[in-house]
């Protein structure tokens, strides 16, 4: 199972005490490089301009800031964990992926879903329309976003989304296209569109739902022709490392429920290094190909330098 790092950019008040911008800054460059040392897979980072509980913290952009991260790193690989399709036109969304994936050498991975922060859509003055409806549009954009990674030119006019013999060049350089994620684990709907489209997925759960998840999908590939052993399957879970595992309990930060579904206490990676070599074997179990993994003590790269000497073989 490969581990990959969730790069903090502010959403869960990581910057909260900081009154420069540019140090804020070079502290994710910090992190950024230190997993690139360690052997981190993949360096994924949410798309949110707000933070979660109060306003005011810094929040960094993903796709600015992991254009700027591939110019500092060699070898990990960079993602968005994930791009919410209702931020931006799937057109620019492709033609942006198709730039960083130059950018960073053959380097970036793909992530899309539905979106679901409905008060930053709000903030922002997006349409946050329901479920049912943001699932349509993203379809639509998965469509656009593929053809204008592999086709000449693209012409596209459905109900929420429209192109007219757009040209895409460059493509990037990935072949045969960029590889795209597509996260959630919605059974009817998002699980079948990750079975059509999606090179990855990934599912934020505990681990035996994961589990249960993956299955849902092998049968929406069966159903589609599709091998289910052809997509990476991720999973997210955070990491607080302590002298025991009541200490790591303890730290489990307030705004986990927000993102974590259950008790991240009983399942994520907290605990003492003994008590996280068990969940990382439970998450394996589950069939989880990467582990994307966020921590508590998020802005000290020492602590992923811990992490890695213990469960990263370089």
């Amino acid at each position: 199972m490969k581990l990959s790092l969730y790069l903090p950019t502010g959403t869960t008040q990581e910057f909260a005490g900081y009154s420069d911008p540019t140090a804020a800054f070079e502290a994710m460059r910090e992190l950024a490089v230190a997993a690139d040392d360690c052997g981190f897979h993949t360096l994924w980072a949410p798309d949110h301009f707000i933070p979660f509980g109060p306003p005011g913290a810094y929040v960094f952009e993903v796709w600015t800031t992991l254009s700027a991260l591939a110019r500092e790193t060699r070898t990990i690989r960079l993602g968005q964990m994930v791009t919410g399709n209702g931020y931006r036109n799937p057109a620019l969304l492709a033609k942006m992926a198709s730039t960083l994936d130059v950018i960073s050498g053959g380097r970036s991975t793909f992530g899309i879903g539905a979106g679901w922060y409905e008060q930053e859509y709000q903030a922002f003055g997006y349409d946050y329309p329901a479920a049912p409806e943001r699932l349509r549009r993203l379809e639509e954009a998965l469509r656009i976003i593929a053809s204008m990674w592999t086709e000449p030119s693209t012409t596209f006019d459905g109900d929420y989304y429209r192109a007219d013999g757009v040209v895409n060049q460059p493509a990037g350089v990935q072949y045969p296209h960029i590889p795209l994620m597509v996260a959630g684990g919605g059974e009817k709907v998002t699980l079948r569109l990750v079975a059509r489209y999606a090179d990855l997925c990934n599912v934020q759960e505990p681990p035996d739902v994961v589990a249960r998840k993956f299955e849902i999908l092998a049968r929406h590939c069966a159903a589609v022709g599709r091998e289910f052993s052809s997509i990476t399957k991720t999973s997210t879970s955070y990491c607080i490392i302590a002298d025991t595992d009541e200490q790591a309990r303890a730290a489990v930060p307030p705004w986990a429920p927000l993102v974590f579904p259950g008790d991240l206490a009983d399942y994520g990676l907290i605990g003492t290094l003994d008590t996280i070599a068990e969940r990382l074997t439970a998450y394996e179990k589950a069939g989880v190909d990467e582990l994307v993994v966020g921590f508590g003590n998020a802005l000290d790269p020492n602590t992923l330098r811990t992490f890695a000497s213990a469960f990263i073989q370089k």
